[in-house]
């Protein structure tokens, strides 16, 4: 079943869920109905109608509105409120009406899902450089600083598939400078750097590792319990970005790593899932999409996807045992943009314009 697929039976269940709540009776057995119906699509910047319908025996005092619980207007009867959605996080948003009478409120509740305002313009890219890079690198996290390459290689010794390590790599060479090797029972995952602390995730194990950057000691090590699994990580200067499979990227604390938020990343057809390795590179998230030759870069702030890359030229012939793409580093002083994939024995640098 494709992704799309997925999409219009979760909506559809979503739907179905709240047709039970969307009604309520009020104690004499009254009927009170909210719109739009579960499940309705809207763009961002659309605006929404919201209303209540009641029979006329219903005399409220007042209607009040709220969107994820917060309020968002209130009128005397069945007028309806406008809800603008031109700043929102995209994604769905319960909406619940508060009916009031005679001192009591009832509430009836509905859900709308919010997609991005346009498709995604399409990138273009360009291969400035080809570097080598190493194959026995399962690449989960990619970052670029201080003129070194730092690599997050995932895998699990029992499973066949190596053991993790977080590595130093010369770029011009693809040459390991320095390597630790991670518990051979855990599957590391992504990587940020924070000051002078390398940060690493872990796949299933709920735990995160702390490194110094300079001597990859592990100083610290915490628990993870955010989102289905460790996927990607980056830092922005003040947050951390993780994702976690689904189409959801955590906001985490710099500084002891609980979760400060989220944004839900959607297109303008619905969810983008699968998203892995992250990168943040002038105020916007770029991001591998798991299993596909394809970067998506999104707006950290409302989960858009703004720009898709399309990546299947890039390495069509790979070398024997390459997996999928994945990795994306970022030189901040020169602009450089460096892929690379998991086992790939090249490393590109990149620039992506306009179509």
């Amino acid at each position: 079943m494709n992704k799309r697929l997925l999409y219009l039976l979760a909506i559809a269940l979503f739907a179905a869920g709240c047709n039970g709540c969307k009604s309520n009776k009020s104690e004499e057995g009254q009927d009170i109905t909210i719109t739009p119906e579960a499940g309705t699509t809207y763009k961002a910047g659309d605006a929404v109608n919201i209303s209540v319908k009641y029979p006329a025996e219903v005399k409220p005092d007042s209607v009040v509105y709220l969107m994820d619980d917060k309020r968002i207007g209130s009128v005397k009867d069945s007028s309806a409120v406008q809800l603008k959605t031109d700043t929102l996080v995209l994604g769905a948003r319960v909406i619940t009406a508060k009916v009031y009478q005679s001192g009591k409120s009832q509430d009836v509740t509905t859900n709308i899902v919010l997609l991005a305002a346009k498709a995604p313009e399409e990138l273009a890219f360009t291969v400035e450089k080809v570097f080598p890079h190493d194959t026995s690198s399962y690449t989960e996290g990619l970052l670029y600083q201080d003129g070194v390459l730092y690599e997050s290689d995932g895998g699990r010794v029992a499973e066949g598939s190596g053991q993790s390590s977080l590595r130093k790599v010369d770029l011009a060479t693809g040459k390991v400078l320095k390597k630790v090797d991670i518990d051979p029972t855990i599957f590391a995952e992504g990587i940020a750097i924070v000051g002078d602390k390398i940060i690493q995730l872990t796949y299933t194990e709920r735990k995160g590792f702390v490194y110094n950057k300079n001597t990859f000691a592990l100083e610290n090590t915490f628990t993870n319990n955010v989102g289905i699994e460790g996927w990607g990580l980056c830092f922005d200067g003040q947050k951390l970005y993780m994702d976690d499979k689904t189409n959801r990227i955590f906001f985490l604390d710099k500084d002891d790593y609980h979760q400060t938020g989220f944004i839900d990343v959607y297109d303008d057809k619905g969810p983008i899932n699968q998203v892995n390795e992250l990168e943040y590179i002038d105020g916007k998230l770029y991001a591998n999409v798991y299993e596909t030759d394809e970067i998506i870069v999104i707006d950290p702030k409302t989960g858009a996807v703004l720009q898709r890359a399309g990546m299947v030229s890039l390495y069509p012939n790979r070398n024997p045992g390459a997996d999928y793409f994945n990795g994306i580093a970022y030189d901040k002083a020169t602009g450089r943009i460096f892929v690379t994939g998991k086992k790939w024995d090249k490393l590109f640098q990149v620039k992506f314009t306009k179509r």
